[in-house]
């Protein structure tokens, strides 16, 4: 599991849940197995751990294990599955946001700019017909702009969107090395590491319907979770962990409180920690993805949500 992916804050995610010993609980992104594999060893005999993922690779860390229920499906389909399952309300939900570093590191899935004979696929399901070729090849250059100022929040986007749709005239986007080039002239040569990082990102987030499958994930959080249950969400970049810290906060995702008529928030959630968690000094020395998590734990109220 430790050269699939490292967990990141793995103690701190499964204090989080503060599990009980004969809980249910959801990990919605397995991945590696290490988070999982965690909350099993606190888990006791009658305890429940179902998983999600939906990508091809993690089916080879399922553990054997009687109380672990394994889903291969994109956690935006929590509730009907959890329903399914016969396993609701749950006691604990924990999100892992975000690319593993079994594919970044896997060069023929495209998530990483250091393979640039990798194809630009960077789909969590391969089995999904939409890839990042198909984005980057047929998309107008407005929407590349949108795409790369929204979701990779650069300044820059409509040169970029300018500079691709210039490339694609006379060429065919197949490899990372052909995104490069068409953006090379772009490339800060101090941070082209930062830059780049968020040319992938955005194409990631598009590809994957990242933010819309996150949105339904927490609209769905409060319908499953039982009154004190505990979600508990580690995101890695600012658009996640906005639409996190809003929705928690507010019960909204555009971060607006509305209030009842004696003047507390409506939401389904209320925070268990104020700031988001970060890692902790000898954590940032051995794993560097650890740099930009931010952990937020947040408890179910006890009035009925829907």
């Amino acid at each position: 599991m430790t050269d699939y992916h490292v967990p990141v804050m793995l103690n701190e995610c499964v204090d989080a849940l503060s599990i009980k010993l004969n809980g249910t609980y959801v990990d919605v992104t397995f991945g590696g197995g290490g988070h999982s594999q965690a909350i099993l060893e606190k888990l006791g005999e009658k305890g429940t751990l179902v998983a999600f993922d939906q990508d091809e690779d993690a089916r080879k860390n399922i553990p054997n294990d009687t109380r672990f229920i394994f889903i291969d499906q994109n956690f935006r389909f929590l509730k009907n599955h959890l329903a399914y399952q016969q396993v609701l309300p749950v006691d604990g939900l924990l999100a892992d946001l975000g690319v593993s570093s079994h594919q970044f590191d896997t060069d023929d899935r495209g998530f990483s700019f250091r393979f640039e004979d990798a194809p630009l696929d960077m789909r969590m399901n391969a089995s999904q017909k939409r890839h990042a070729a198909d984005i980057l090849n047929t998309y107008s250059e407005e929407q590349l702009a949108d795409l790369f100022y929204y979701y990779g929040e650069l300044k820059n986007a409509r040169q970029l969107a300018h500079s691709i749709v210039a490339y694609r005239s006379g060429n065919t986007l197949a490899k990372v090395g052909d995104l490069k080039s068409a953006l090379a002239d772009y490339a800060p040569k101090l941070k082209d590491y930062k830059f780049w990082a968020q040319v992938f990102q955005a194409l990631r987030i598009e590809v994957n319907q990242e933010l819309e499958v996150l949105k339904q994930l927490l609209l769905q959080s409060a319908q499953v979770l039982a009154p004190q249950g505990r979600l508990v969400i580690m995101s890695y970049h600012s658009l996640e962990d906005r639409l996190v810290k809003n929705f928690i906060n507010t019960g909204n995702f555009e971060g607006e409180a509305q209030k009842d008529f004696y003047g507390n928030i409506i939401r389904p959630f209320v925070p268990v920690s104020k700031k988001a968690i970060t890692a902790g000094d000898d954590e940032l020395a051995t794993n560097p993805r650890a740099r930009s998590a931010k952990l937020r734990i947040a408890e179910k109220t006890a009035q009925h949500y829907a």
